[in-house]
């Protein structure tokens, strides 16, 4: 009879465990009231791309972020530049085509519509327009020092002939 009544009490346990359980999981996962709507709070979408790089940015306290809005007709470039605290670049029309000095290296790709990349800080580059229509880029630069440029123009690095 002793061996029955202990049953008996672990089968109880369980029961409480279980109620136990799932009556957490139901505050856990309770639907909060409703949510409250905005009020004259409406964002305007600059742009949104499938990021395609690799790669990260430092983000720095005390610095600024900027973003712009870049329009660059079929052949336009950006020259050689970099970028203080690196760049997040969205292709919003068109296509871009970045030449990238890497060492000794040019490193050559394109980015089209709906895609976009991050350029490195201090890394040397030169973008491209080499489509047919207007090109639009949305491009936010972190870690620009306060009311500082967020553009170092470079010299040809002799990398990417021809550019």
């Amino acid at each position: 009879m002793h061996a029955r009544t202990s049953l008996v009490r672990r089968g109880f346990r369980l029961a409480g465990l279980t109620v136990g359980l799932v009556g957490l999981f139901v505050a856990v996962t309770a639907v909060p009231g409703a949510a409250t709507p905005p009020d004259r709070f409406a964002p305007q979408l600059v742009g949104r791309g499938t990021y395609v790089d690799h790669g990260t940015l430092p983000l720095g306290q005390d610095l600024d972020i900027v973003t712009v809005k870049v329009v660059v007709p079929p052949g336009g470039s950006s020259g050689w530049h970099s970028h203080p605290g690196g760049a997040i670049v969205i292709i919003y029309k068109g296509e871009i085509t970045t030449y990238r000095s890497v060492g000794n290296q040019c490193v050559v790709t394109t980015y089209t519509h709906g895609q976009s990349f991050i350029e490195r800080p201090g890394q040397p580059l030169s973008a491209v327009n080499t489509g047919s229509v207007d090109t639009v880029i949305v491009a936010t630069f972190p870690g620009v020092p306060v009311n500082g440029s967020a553009r170092t123009d470079l010299p040809d690095p002799g990398t990417c002939p021809g550019i």
